[in-house]
């Protein structure tokens, strides 16, 4: 069986980027740990990364990436392709399970082991398996309130918490 994180949520509203992540971990069908930290801040606080999947995994993808970071000074997108395309390739990388989300004040990015690198349209992105109940209630706050980036989050999770039974309460929101 593998150790599976779930639910990251971001959001970028006014030039204000929040991610959360829920805080359970686990295996088949069992919570093996409830306040896991699934996110991560690089370059000095001006990138944030989360991820679903199996933990080891997304660790050693978290480290690949704030390489590419550094090799290409930061810029995001640029450290996001090269890591696909790494990911995708290398015969080790590619039997990695896990998703990751990153994001800078400008724009939110999810990268696959398929080779993906989608930005989202609307400021708001979402994975694991709770992940689809945190965007719904996200692009609804997002269009009908006035709610800051990290209010939207925390409501959001919450929200997914209830319904998904791999995602807890025990919400970690970092804001940039």
């Amino acid at each position: 069986m593998i150790i599976r994180s779930t639910t990251i949520l971001a959001v970028l509203r006014n030039g204000s980027l929040a991610f959360g992540g829920d805080g359970q971990v686990s295996l088949g069908n069992a919570v093996i740990k409830s306040h896991a930290m699934k996110i991560r801040s690089m370059r000095d606080g001006k990138v944030l990364a989360g991820f679903a999947g199996s933990t080891a995994d997304a660790l050693t993808l978290f480290e690949k990436f704030e390489g590419q970071l550094d090799k290409y000074n930061g810029n995001l997108v640029r450290a996001a392709v090269e890591l696909a395309k790494e990911w995708r390739t290398d015969r080790i990388l590619r039997r990695l399970e896990a998703l990751l989300l990153v994001g800078d004040q400008g724009k939110i990015l999810t990268i696959s082991g398929n080779g993906d690198v989608i930005e989202t349209d609307d400021g708001i992105a979402a994975i694991g398996s709770g992940g689809f109940f945190a965007l719904a209630s996200a692009r609804a706050l997002l269009r009908k309130t006035d709610l800051s980036a990290k209010e939207i989050v925390e409501e959001s999770m919450n929200i997914a918490s209830e319904i998904c039974v791999f995602t807890n309460s025990n919400i970690s929101i970092q804001t940039i």
